[in-house]
Formats: C-alpha cells, sequence, structure tokens
C-alpha cells in the first residue's frame, strides 16, 4: 500500500515538475519575444524571428502578419513565414474581410481556433490557398493597436487540430506583444515616409522660390482677361479639377496659381509638373514615384509628384502629352484618390486638387485615339480658356510697363521713356509666342539700352506685322502668318529649333508641335 501511495506521489511530482518546467519555458518564451520585439521594426523580419521563438515550445508550420487597409476595406499580407518553402500564399496577397478566419477573428476581436480548415466554413482566396499548401488547422489572432484593429497573427500546421486551448492562451499573449510591436513598426515607416516627403517638398519648394511668376503678374484690365479671372474666382472654392486651355505663353501656369491661392488649400504646396518636359520612360516615375529596385538605378524610394501634392493642389502641365498607357492611372486617382509607386504593392491613399494645362486640341486627339476620352470628362469638369495676346490688345501697354519695371529694377537699369513708334509697333504685333515672347523682347530691350529710353529693336517686327496686316486683308488665315514666322525664325537660326525657339518665346516641344501642326518640313526652310 505505501508503494502504491510512494508512486502515486512521485508521478504527481513529476507532473507538477513538467507543468512548471512548460511554464517556465512559456514565460521565457514571452520575455524572449519582448526583448526581440523592441529592436525590431521591419515586419518580415519581425514576424521570422517571433516564429523560431514559438517553435521552441510548439509545432509552427505556418505564420503570417495582416494588416487591414481602411482605404480599400481589405487584408493584406504583410509577412510570411513558412519554414518549409515559398508557398502558394505569399507576401502582399490582397483579400476582403469577409468570409476569412482572419476577417472572422478582426471582426470579433477575439482569437479563432480553426481544428479543420474546411472552403465551405471560409470561402476565401486566403483559405483555398493555405490548403493548397497543406495548412489543416491554424488559429488567428486579432492585433490591438493603441488607436485601432491592425490586422491578425495567423499561424497554421498541417495537421488536423494542431493547436491547443493553452497554445491559444500563449499566442494571445504573444498576440499582445506584436501588437504593439507592429504598431512602432507602422509609426517608424509613417515617420520615414514624412521624413522623406518633407525633404522632397523642402527641395521643390526651394526651387519655387526661385520661380519668376506670382500671382500679381497677371496684367491687364481687357474684357477677354476679367472674363478669365471671374472664372477663376468662381471655380477657386471648390476641389473640382481644372482645364486650362490656350496657346503656348498665355499664361496658363498663373491662372493655376491663381486658383490654388484663392482656394482652401492655399496653405498647402502647389505641385508642378510640366508633362513634355520629362522623358516617356521616367514620368510614371515622376508623377507617382518608385520603390528602392523598381529599375535599373533605383537606388532609393521617391516621393512622386502626386503623393508629394496630397492636401494640396497638382498642375499638370502639358496634360496632352501623358503616353496612353499612363492614362489609366492618372484617372484612378482623379476616380479613387489612390495609386501604388511604381514597383510597389501598397495603395497609397491622397486628397488632392487637379488642375491641368495644355495648348493642345483634346478634343481632336480623343477623335483620333491619342487621349482616352473616359480621362478627357474627368478633366474637363471646368475648362477655363486664356485668350490669346492678340485677343487682348489692349494690355499690351500695360505689360510692356510691368516688364520693363521688373527687368529694369533687376539689371539696375533707369529707363524712363518709351517711344510712341516703339509702344504702338508692340501693340500691332500678333504675337505668336503670346505674353512669354513680349516678356523676352522687352527683357532684351532692356539689356540693350543703357540710356533712359528703351530702344527696342523694331526691324524684326515691322516687316511680319506689314506683311501679316496685307495677308489678313486680303483674307489669309492668322495660321498662315504664324506660319511665315517660325519659318523667318527657323531661317535666321539656320534650321535650329532651340534657338528658333528662343527667339519666338516659345518651348522647344512646342515649337516642335506647331511645325507640325504646320507642315513645316526642315527641307523648305531654305528653299527660297
Amino acid at each position: 500500500m505505501n508503494d502504491h501511495n510512494n508512486l502515486e506521489t512521485c508521478a504527481t511530482e513529476n507532473t507538477c515538475q513538467e507543468q512548471l518546467s512548460q511554464e517556465h519555458e512559456r514565460l521565457k518564451l514571452l520575455l524572449e519575444i519582448n526583448n526581440t520585439l523592441v529592436r525590431a521594426l521591419d515586419l518580415q523580419e519581425l514576424l521570422a524571428q517571433i516564429s523560431g521563438c514559438i517553435r521552441r515550445v510548439m509545432r509552427l508550420d505556418y505564420s503570417s502578419l495582416c494588416l487591414y487597409d481602411p482605404g480599400s476595406h481589405r487584408f493584406r499580407l504583410h509577412a510570411v513565414d513558412f519554414p518549409r518553402g515559398p508557398g502558394a500564399i505569399r507576401q502582399d496577397i490582397v483579400f476582403p474581410l469577409e468570409g476569412s478566419e482572419a476577417g472572422r477573428a478582426f471582426s470579433t476581436g477575439k482569437p479563432l481556433l480553426v481544428n479543420r480548415l474546411d472552403i465551405g466554413d471560409f470561402p476565401s482566396k486566403a483559405t483555398e490557398l493555405l490548403l493548397k499548401d497543406g495548412i489543416l488547422s491554424g488559429c488567428w489572432l486579432p492585433l490591438q493597436g493603441r488607436e485601432r484593429m491592425l490586422g491578425t497573427l495567423n499561424v497554421g500546421s498541417v495537421r488536423e487540430s494542431g493547436f491547443t486551448q493553452d497554445d491559444v492562451a500563449l499566442l494571445s499573449q504573444v498576440a499582445i506583444q506584436v501588437a504593439i510591436a507592429v504598431d512602432n513598426a507602422l509609426a517608424f515607416r509613417q515617420i520615414g515616409e514624412l521624413k522623406d516627403r518633407l525633404a522632397e517638398e523642402k527641395g521643390y519648394l526651394e526651387a519655387e522660390i526661385q520661380t519668376e511668376y506670382n500671382f500679381d503678374e497677371i496684367v491687364g484690365e481687357s474684357p477677354a482677361l476679367k472674363r478669365v479671372l471671374e472664372q477663376v474666382r468662381t471655380v477657386a472654392r471648390t476641389d473640382s479639377t481644372v482645364l486650362i486651355l490656350g496657346e503656348t505663353g498665355t499664361g496658363k501656369e498663373l491662372i493655376a496659381r491663381a486658383i490654388h491661392d484663392l482656394s482652401r488649400r492655399r496653405d498647402r504646396t502647389l505641385v508642378k509638373l510640366n508633362c513634355a518636359a520629362i522623358p516617356t520612360g521616367l514620368l510614371e516615375s515622376e508623377l507617382f514615384g518608385h520603390e528602392k529596385g523598381a529599375f535599373t538605378g533605383a537606388i532609393a524610394q521617391k516621393v512622386g509628384r502626386v503623393e508629394l501634392a496630397n492636401q494640396g493642389t497638382l498642375l499638370l502641365d502639358e496634360v496632352g502629352d501623358i503616353p496612353l498607357e499612363l492614362q489609366p492611372k492618372l484617372l484612378r486617382v482623379l476616380q479613387e484618390q489612390e495609386f501604388e509607386r511604381l514597383g510597389g504593392t501598397r495603395t497609397i491613399h491622397v486628397d488632392v486638387r487637379l488642375v491641368v494645362a495644355t495648348n493642345r486640341d483634346l478634343d481632336k486627339m480623343v477623335a483620333e485615339a491619342k487621349f482616352r476620352q473616359d480621362l478627357f470628362y474627368r478633366l474637363n469638369v471646368f475648362p477655363v480658356h486664356v485668350p490669346p495676346l492678340r485677343e487682348r490688345a489692349g494690355d499690351i501697354p500695360l505689360l510692356v510697363h510691368f516688364f520693363l519695371n521688373k527687368h529694369a529694377r533687376r539689371m539696375g537699369r533707369h529707363i524712363e521713356r518709351i517711344p510712341a513708334e516703339t509702344m504702338r509697333v508692340l501693340s500691332h504685333w500678333h504675337w505668336p509666342g503670346n505674353v512669354r515672347e513680349l516678356e523676352n523682347i522687352i527683357e532684351r530691350a532692356v539689356i540693350l539700352s543703357p540710356g533712359p529710353v528703351l530702344n527696342v529693336s523694331l526691324t524684326e517686327l515691322r516687316n511680319p506685322v506689314a506683311s501679316a496686316t496685307t495677308k489678313n486683308a486680303k483674307g489669309v488665315t492668322l495660321a498662315a502668318a504664324e506660319r511665315e514666322a517660325i519659318l523667318r525664325a527657323l531661317r535666321e537660326a539656320n534650321g535650329v529649333v532651340a534657338s528658333a525657339a528662343v527667339e519666338l518665346g516659345m518651348k522647344r516641344t512646342t515649337l516642335n508641335s506647331k511645325m507640325r501642326k504646320l507642315g513645316i518640313s526642315r527641307a523648305e526652310l531654305f528653299s527660297r
């Protein structure tokens, strides 16, 4: 009898020691995980270290971190640990909450233990992929952050009933620590992104300080200009997309800046991008940014102009030059206010007011299948037509005096008088390069005027004026006069388009576009 009692006592003592040993191991595990989480800021590295720790006290064939995206109301797998090697389920897979095990745990805020996975119980893409990888049971644990539910910690086994209630209790304690670590990692990532964005914005604003234009430079009192400014005041109070139309050099950028300065977004950044000035291969990266390693030479993450303009205004100049393959991505920003960086999978949500400008005929481009019809309709919400300078000739004297004062002050010149003949010729020139051409002429004149009288070289203006006037009187269109002026500038520049563009006060790309439109070929430049 005594021997029997002794055996029972020994068995009880062994059981207690075993339980104490297991409890010791579990407490040791929690302490080790806590020390690990203090240092881990990368989610994949974080999961790998946690999984390694857990596998010392229980069998684990699969684990993952699943985070909730409030913008899309979906889950995304941000980290996957599969010791047996890559499987069907992998990082960055996206799936809805409904019908998934993670969704159940997330919605209830309680751990979910499933002893036998069944696609009938959880008709989700995630369940299908887990079964494909041989995972037959699992546990999904909610991750409660400081301010909101973050997602779930998921573990799986290739055996049925692979986890016990004791395992769930331990994993629940692990999940509390993991939630803190994930919160910290996300905060660290957000701080890094904000730091990058602020650095980009600082560099952009420093460049903007050097800009020549501001709202005060919209000079004129003509009825045509007043109509435009009234439209600007009307639309600026809204967040509607604005399409600014007009010839090159008419001041479309100034109108865009005025819209921004009069809007509720004026305390944020007006970000500009000339779509014609960026090579096609780099335009997507410039617009939407890219991740490190997205392409050869992408040695660091880059924040794009769309993201930089968040809560502000984005001006896309020469929007007609955006390639067809990029237009759906811009359309998505307009419709959904979201996008992904080049080479990235994370959806970025923005609040951007879009203002676009072009000197091209978008209607015609749509008809020729060179511009998406759906994008055109989204851009053409509130069109503003900026008149060419020839339609507001009464503003020319005001502009002449404005540019004279501006450049004379910058160069330290004291010019007090403009000859009447000079003003007459300037007022009657048809200005194919518009306000930009006029400013270039006045700046050149200031350089060539050492005394108190403005000395404008009228030779280049008089003959074309007379020629254009005669031709127009005979019924020839203004396009013919513009064609003649471009041909003359090209001949004087020996066929160098860039030099001719400077002479005409327009961009090289704009001059190339006009040459194509007017049918000007290099062969006819010196044909007479």
